[in-house]
Parts: C-alpha cells; sequence; structure tokens
C-alpha cells in the first residue's frame, strides 16, 4: 500500500499539497514535522506535514519529498487545530498563517549550488569561452548561485552552458536546502590536562617568566577557578587578567590552555534568584480576584476592568503563580513592545528565570530559542510575555491566558495575511487549551464591555487606585481663544506653560503627547500654495528635520528638503500642523535647563531603543518626554506629575466609526501615566473644541456614558457589537480596471446581501506605493451565519478571478476590522 502525507506549504494556496512516502519514512513521520519537498520547477520549500495517510492524490502525481528535517514534531496538534481557525475565521490560506507564525529559521529556502568537480582534470583548450568563464571563476571561488553564474557570462539562460559543463563533468550541481538557525556557541578556556598537577604547574610558570603576559593569564585563570566551580569564558579571563584576546590564543595554540564551546541560549536572565514575595493585595483588589475566579469557575472569559494605576498587574501576578504553582503554562499579551520593556523588569523579580520573551525585534536565533524551549516545556519557558506573534508558540498545557490592555487597535494585524486580532484569536487558543483567560483594561473596548455586560463574559472592577491615590485632575484649555488672545508660546497654551514651569520647579517629570511623528505632516510653498507629493501615494510629505529630508510614512519614499518650490521656484517654503520633532525642538527652546526625550518610530528603531527611552526616563535622567500613542500605554513612571495632550481634535476628526471610542481610550490612558504615587497628578488637554462630548466624557471619567452613547450610535448604523463587520479591500496599479472591477464585486454582493453591503469606496489615502485602493464593508447580522456569508464571498471570488480582465487585481479580506 503506498503512502502519502499532506503538507502545508509556506505559501498561499487554498490546498495542501500530497507527496509520496516510503514505509520507513511513514513509521517515522508524524504531523507537524517539517519535511523539504520540491514544488513548481525547481524550488524546494519546508512544509509542515499536515497528516499521514494512504489516498493518493487524483488530480496529479504525486513527487517524493526531497529530505526529513526533524526528528520531532515542532508544532502541535492543538497549534494545528488552532491555525485552521485562523485560516478559516479570517479568510486566509493555512499556508499564510504558518509563515506568520513559525521563525523564519525554519523556513528554510533553496538555491541551486554550481561547484567545481575536483575528482577530474580538465583540458581547458576543450572548454568554449562562456563555459572557461565559469570554469575561471571557479578557481578564485569555491560555490557559484545560478544568479552569479549568469551575471558572469552576461546571459539571462545560462541552463544550457552549466548543461555543456556538466556532460564534460567540469562541474556538480548541488541543490542545497540551508538551515539557517546556528546555536549560539560560547567560548570558554580550562587548564591542559597535563598542567593539572601542582609541580607541573609550577614547572609551567617557571617556564612563562619571560613572558608576563601570559604567566598572568594563566594565574588569573587559577583565581577565577578558585572563585567559582563555573567554566570560565574567554571574554571573563580576558577582562580580569588585563591582556588581549592574542595572548590567550598563543597559549591556546601551545597547548597550554584548552579551548571548548557550549551551546547556550540568547536570551538569559542575569538577576537574583525568584524569592521576592508578591505584595499583598488591598481590599479592592482582592474583591475582584475573588470575582475573577468565580467566573473562571463557571468557565467563562473574565473581563477585569480597573482604572489606571489601580494594581492590574498585582492581580495577574496572584494568577500566575497560582497557574504555575500547578505545573502549567501562562501567556501573557501586550499591545506593544514598549509595554513587555518594563513589564519584564518587575515579573522577574517574582518569577526569575522561569520568564520567556518573544516578539518582533528579537532575531530569528533568539525567537527559535524561545520556541523550543516552550516546545520542551522547559523551566525558563513556564511563563511567555510577548506581543500579538507569541500566541502561535507551541504550548502543550497552557493554564491561563492574560491579554492587557485589551482594547488596543495594535492587537490587529494589518499587513500581511493572516489578519488576525490577537485578542480573538488568544481567546480561542484558550478554549482549544481549556485554560482560564482574563482580559484586562482601564478603557475595555465597546463590544468586550457590552459582553460583560450582557453575561457573555464574566466581569470583575477595580474602582480606586493603589494606595487610594486620587485621580488626575483634568482640565481642557480652549486654544481658539488661546490664539485670538495672543497667549499661545509656539504651539504652548499659557496654562499649560505655567503648569509645566511648576512642576520642573518641584522636580517632578512631564510627558506631552502628540499623535504625529516628524516635524511637520505638510511644507507649503507661500507664493503658489504647492505642497511635495509622495509619487508613489497619495499623500503629503513629511517634514523630518533631524534628517532634514522629507518623507512618506506609507511607502518610506524620502527626498532631501527642496531650497524653491517645485512649482514655481519661490524660496518661500513654510511648514504646517506639527510633530513630535518639533514639540520637542520647542520645548528645549522654552526650557533650555529640563533634559528632553522624544519616544517615537523614528527613535526606536534598534532593539534595545524602547529599552533606552524608558530607563532614561524612569531614572529621572529626562525630565520631559514627548511621544506618540507609544508613551499611553500601560507604561508606570512613579514621578510623574503633568500630562500635556498637544491636540486632542486629531483624534476626534477620523474617518473611522471607533474615533470617538479611540479617543476617549487614549486620552483616559495618556491621563493615567499622571500622579501614580502619593501626589495628585494634573492634565492638561490643549482642543479647539473644549465643548465636545467625548472630551466632557474624559474629563469626569465617564465610561458608562461613553459606552451607552457608541452602542446606541452603533444599533443605530449597524456596526459592532451589533453586527459583525468583513471589509474588503481592492488593489490594482490600472484606475480604471480597479474601478471595473469592484463595481463588478459589489453588485455580485449586492445581489447577495442586499442593502448590507457599503462601497466600492475609495479611502483617504487612495493609492499607495503606486496601488490604488477601493474598499467594500459587508455588515453581517448577529443572526445570519458568519461562515455562510464567507462561502458565499468564497464564490464570487471564483467567478470574479475568472474574468481575464480582473485576475492581475488582488483582493484582500479584513474580517472583524477595527
Amino acid at each position: 500500500m503506498a503512502n502519502f502525507i499532506n503538507v502545508i506549504l509556506p505559501i498561499p494556496l487554498e490546498l495542501s499539497f500530497t507527496y509520496s512516502i516510503t514505509e520507513e519514512e511513514a513509521k517515522i513521520l508524524q504531523p507537524g514535522m517539517r519535511v523539504a519537498v520540491p514544488f513548481g520547477k525547481s524550488k524546494i520549500y519546508t512544509g509542515i506535514i499536515f497528516s499521514v495517510h494512504q489516498n493518493p492524490p487524483e488530480a496529479y502525481e504525486a513527487k517524493e519529498i526531497h529530505e526529513i528535517l526533524d526528528d520531532y514534531p515542532i508544532v502541535n496538534a492543538t497549534q494545528l487545530k488552532h491555525w485552521e481557525w485562523i485560516a478559516t475565521y479570517y479568510m486566509c490560506t493555512l499556508g499564510e498563517v504558518v509563515r506568520s507564525a513559525l521563525p523564519g529559521a525554519f523556513l528554510l529556502e533553496s538555491e541551486t549550488l554550481v561547484l567545481r568537480n575536483t575528482e577530474y582534470d580538465i583540458d581547458e583548450n576543450e572548454l568554449l569561452d562562456d563555459e572557461f568563464l565559469v570554469f575561471e571563476a571557479l578557481q578564485h571561488q569555491s560555490i557559484l548561485k545560478v544568479q552569479e553564474v549568469s551575471a558572469i557570462v552576461e546571459r539571462k539562460n545560462v541552463l544550457p552552458i552549466l548543461q555543456r559543463l556538466l556532460e564534460k563533468k567540469v562541474i556538480v550541481l548541488k541543490e542545497e536546502v540551508y538551515e539557517q538557525y546556528k546555536p549560539k556557541l560560547v567560548r570558554y578556556v580550562k587548564l591542559g590536562e597535563e598542567h593539572a598537577s601542582d609541580e607541573k604547574l609550577e614547572e609551567l610558570l617557571n617556564s612563562l617568566t619571560r613572558a608576563p603576559k601570559q604567566s598572568q593569564v594563566v594565574l588569573s585563570l587559577f583565581q577565577l577557578q578558585a572563585k567559582s566551580q563555573k567554566p570560565i569564558k574567554v571574554s571573563e579571563l580576558e577582562k580580569s587578567s588585563n591582556t588581549s584576546k592574542a595572548i590567550i590564543k598563543t597559549l591556546v595554540d601551545k597547548g597550554i590552555l584548552e579551548e571548548y564551546f557550549i551551546k547556550t541560549d540568547r536570551v538569559s536572565y542575569d538577576g537574583e534568584s525568584d524569592n521576592s514575595e508578591t505584595k499583598d493585595l488591598n481590599e479592592f483588589q482582592e474583591a475582584a480576584l475573588v470575582d475573577i475566579k468565580s467566573a473562571f469557575g463557571e468557565n467563562k472569559v473574565t473581563l477585569l476592568k480597573g482604572v489606571t494605576s489601580s494594581g492590574k498587574t498585582e492581580v495577574y501576578v496572584k494568577l500566575i503563580e497560582e497557574c504555575l504553582e500547578k505545573g502549567l503554562q501562562a501567556l501573557y499579551l501586550l499591545p506593544e513592545i514598549a509595554l513587555t520593556t518594563q513589564l519584564i523588569s518587575r515579573l522577574q523579580e517574582y518569577f526569575g528565570e522561569k520568564i520567556a520573551i518573544y516578539h518582533s525585534k528579537y532575531n530569528v536565533q533568539e525567537r527559535v530559542e524561545v520556541w523550543q524551549n516552550v516546545l520542551q516545556s522547559k523551566p525558563k519557558a513556564q511563563l511567555v510575555i510577548g506581543a500579538r506573534s507569541a500566541m502561535y508558540l507551541p504550548f502543550s498545557k497552557l493554564g491561563l491566558v492574560i491579554v492587557d490592555e485589551e482594547h488596543e487597535s495594535s492587537f490587529k494585524q494589518f499587513d500581511p495575511a493572516p489578519r488576525y486580532h490577537a485578542r480573538d484569536a488568544a481567546i480561542v487558543l484558550g478554549h482549544l487549551h481549556k485554560a482560564n483567560i482574563l482580559l484586562g483594561s482601564a478603557t475595555p473596548s465597546v463590544e468586550t464591555y457590552h459582553n460583560a455586560q450582557t453575561g457573555k463574559y464574566g466581569y470583575a472592577e477595580i474602582t480606586r487606585r493603589y494606595g487610594n491615590v486620587l485621580m488626575p485632575e483634568m482640565e481642557l484649555v480652549d486654544i481658539k481663544e488661546e490664539s485670538r488672545k495672543r497667549k499661545m508660546k509656539g504651539h504652548f497654551s499659557e496654562r499649560l506653560f505655567l503648569e509645566m514651569e511648576e512642576t520642573l520647579k518641584d522636580g517632578a517629570q512631564i510627558i506631552l503627547f502628540q499623535n504625529r511623528r516628524g516635524f511637520a505632516p505638510l511644507m507649503e510653498c507661500l507664493t503658489c500654495g504647492h505642497s511635495p507629493q509622495c509619487p508613489n501615494c497619495d499623500v503629503s510629505l513629511t517634514y523630518h528635520q533631524y534628517r532634514n529630508q522629507l518623507r512618506c510614512h506609507y511607502c518610506g519614499h524620502h527626498t532631501a528638503l527642496p531650497e524653491s518650490c517645485f512649482a514655481c521656484g519661490s524660496s518661500e517654503l513654510d511648514t504646517k500642523g506639527f510633530g513630535t520633532e518639533q514639540i520637542e525642538k520647542e520645548v528645549t527652546a522654552l526650557f533650555p535647563d529640563a533634559k528632553v526625550g522624544r519616544m517615537d518610530l523614528d527613535t526606536t528603531r534598534g532593539k534595545h531603543g524602547y529599552e533606552k527611552i524608558i530607563t532614561a526616563f524612569e531614572q529621572q535622567e529626562l525630565d520631559i518626554l514627548v511621544g506618540t500613542q507609544m508613551v499611553t500605554k500601560g507604561l508606570d513612571f512613579r514621578n510623574v506629575n503633568l500630562v500635556g495632550v498637544m491636540n486632542a481634535d486629531s483624534l476626534l476628526n477620523f474617518p473611522d466609526y471607533r474615533a470617538h471610542e479611540r479617543t476617549y481610550q487614549l486620552l483616559t490612558q495618556v491621563s493615567g501615566r499622571a500622579g501614580r504615587t502619593k501626589k495628585r497628578g494634573r492634565v492638561v488637554i490643549q482642543t479647539y473644541n473644549p465643548y465636545h462630548q467625548i472630551l466632557k466624557q474624559v474629563t469626569n471619567s465617564d465610561y458608562e456614558g461613553m459606552y451607552k452613547e457608541q452602542l446606541y450610535e452603533r444599533e443605530q448604523f449597524k456596526y459592532p457589537p451589533v453586527n459583525r463587520i468583513i471589509k474588503i479591500t481592492f488593489k490594482h496599479k490600472n484606475y480604471n480596471v480597479l474601478n471595473e472591477a469592484a463595481d463588478w464585486f459589489s453588485g455580485a454582493l449586492r445581489s447577495n446581501f442586499g442593502g448590507t453591503v457599503l462601497g466600492p469606496e475609495y479611502p483617504p489615502v487612495a493609492r499607495i506605493r503606486n496601488q490604488y485602493l477601493k474598499h467594500i464593508v459587508i455588515k453581517v447580522q448577529k443572526v445570519h451565519s458568519l461562515a455562510q456569508t464567507k462561502a458565499n464571498i468564497r464564490r464570487i471570488e471564483k467567478s470574479f478571478k475568472s474574468v481575464a480582465m480582473y485576475r492581475g487585481v488582488r483582493v484582500i479580506y479584513n474580517v472583524d476590522h477595527i
């Protein structure tokens, strides 16, 4: 009986591919193992085995696999089930989920390599000119790739040349699969075996009298070994003996020292052991904990709504502690990498080495190590903290899932597919593992709060700040009025300026929030009104002063700052609007003695970018921190007494049904950074419209009022949580083709779903990277089956793709678009 496996390839294919395997391979292969398989004409991909069976494919002849890459499954059955759910629910392929979920090092790539054949003597005179060029290149370079051969002979099709060289036995070809992950090896040294006894050592030191630096190295090694039983690193020895690597190498070459390598993890914890006692909870936290546990008893997802600085983290710590004591794993999801940096140091005091961290700023090697530690349920991966991708890890005994700041839009993945929402996907993951699930936030999303109010979710609340600290005092400043009276200092109202002056006098810190990076979003010619636009997108270029250039925030296009207007040649150019860079410059001019820092995408690009800024601010090396929404999220700074919001209107006036909810959440979160210890904090919100309903609700901390108002509006206009939303985006470089395609698709949808289809409509930015965009929104009522709706959309897409003219149009689905 023939044996086969179904393989998920990391490419967007609707179906898994079937490959044939031998009887012996069938005995060792299991779902979740990786195999290298041929696909297409010459490509080799790494695939994940989905199933082992005996049913041959009907449409094609099954190819044989190339090689087996694992001894054991690196993906478990629950993960495959979870990934299938993500692919089905978010309308993408399983291959796209695999590419997104697995660290890049697990997905090997193929290259055809050309090597010189060393077993035969070659008569150079027999070679043609182009063949000789390849032969000569191989004298200097042991391996060539096919692209390199193409460059050498200056021809696109080099396969005939390679074929002739193969026949003449000049070269050999090797289809090589590269394993990208390399374990980190650390160099250690010890004294050579023959010098281990005391007499031999004395003899050795006498022989080194003329080489004082070498004898210093040997003595230092001895001292280090006396102090601890641990192996001695080369770097340690170099430091303690105050010598160089060259001297240690000389001793190794002489055989006096022996070097050896130990495989170590790239991510390790250097702190004290985890013997720190967890803090005692106050009565409000205790009451919340009791509510959470009773909801867990009913197997309900539970929402913990606690005002900012109420000590939600301490409640999480208690739950994590209980989970780890049972020998189960815990997953703690955060929306921002910036938050993980601060939280890790707090949690390491309690849990020490039990913590593993997983997010995109870690390199491929580090991510593979965390993956392996979680897979093998190692003690150092009992608690996993990470951004949204951490929920893909191979948990085998997950007992608790915590999603902190669950309202955050950062939990939604926008590009590439799968366009999943980490909060919702983590809830499904928790259900698959029968784990407890806790969502935490000071300003829950309308959907989550609605689920809690209707009894679908459990609910717990903390209404007081930790230590009974008062909520910050909030003040709205009308900058329209201040501008009229000429009281503005740059972009600072008189009120904010005086508050900043007072705060700095008291030795406290300030956070200024402006939700735009760069210096100014618009540069305009004062003569003709022209403003430079991005050539690839329908947006104006943002001026970045620190690089003295104009940049596009959509495609990355940048150009040097023009000295005169591109349209009329006038040198009178001025900027409109303001970003974090401009605020930083103004603050430095207004308060020359204050130390100012900036936290936005430009200053946090490196792996440790967040860490450096947060640590500097925590240790009070900075007095004022200017930032985008990164500074608003759950960070705990003890000495911040004033928060300034530079312009609240830029958040409110946004073409999105969530704009008001988001503004409330963002302003409440940023306000929550103020006055977290004894002294009451102050918040100054600058706006042109101080009578706006949302701003009043923020200043009165009226979450209930905001929720009821938003829910009423959404019921009227059929938005979530009343309805589900599927957004379909069409992309094409030709404007007319896109229009026709979107109209065809929307017509087919309307005949199926009637009046719940909106669009097609151009988004505010209708062209990005030279591709035009158009959106259709489908509102799916709760009474209708979501699965049936998706099946109908897929059916329409099949007919759509069969029209030759529309084949080039990309169709992108975004389920539960937020």
